[in-house]
């Protein structure tokens, strides 16, 4: 069962439901095309909803629960060596919108928070967008400046290439 008597470390939790930058955070918006039709979209939702994507992508995930559900805890590790507590905040499952954000837990080295959607338009386009405000909370990533946020752009880039890779379709 997760627990949710930890806090979150900022106020602005469900921000990213809304499109919403809280001020004082960084805004992250970046869009990778997948693929098409509904099988990618089926296959590239369930690879976000369940962990596949991250661990695809060479992140620790750590977890009780199979799927990203709101009140689940997770702990992102890094190369080994940062590990980055979150909880789901919200999930959505649509016929053409599936996803989930989570928020930065104490210990994280960010504070904010980061969403993964996947969205099919109406001329069947399948798309990973990922959304997220963030500002240091530690001294290492304050002292990245814009590096740290340089690497959440790319690792953001990279979840795109390796979902198309995963269930795309496409030639990459």
């Amino acid at each position: 069962m997760p627990s949710t008597e930890t806090p979150f470390t900022y106020d602005a939790v469900g921000a990213t439901r809304e499109n919403r930058t809280p001020p004082g955070f960084h805004p992250l918006d970046v869009r990778s095309r997948i693929g098409e039709g509904r099988a990618v979209f089926e296959a590239a939702s369930r690879a976000v909803m369940t962990w596949e994507l991250h661990r695809a992508v060479g992140v620790g995930i750590a977890t009780d629960a199979d799927r990203a559900a709101p009140g689940v805890d997770v702990t992102v590790t890094l190369g080994g060596l940062i590990k980055a507590p979150c909880r789901v905040v919200w999930t959505v499952d649509e016929p053409r919108r599936a996803g989930w954000a989570y928020g930065t837990l104490p210990g994280h080295p960010e504070s904010g928070e980061e969403a993964f959607l996947v969205e099919m338009t109406g001329d069947g386009t399948v798309w990973l967008m990922i959304k997220a405000f963030s500002r240091p909370a530690k001294w290492y990533a304050r002292a990245g400046g814009p590096a740290t946020r340089g690497l959440q752009h790319a690792y953001a880039r990279r979840c795109g290439v390796v979902l198309r890779r995963l269930h795309g379709g496409d030639e990459v």
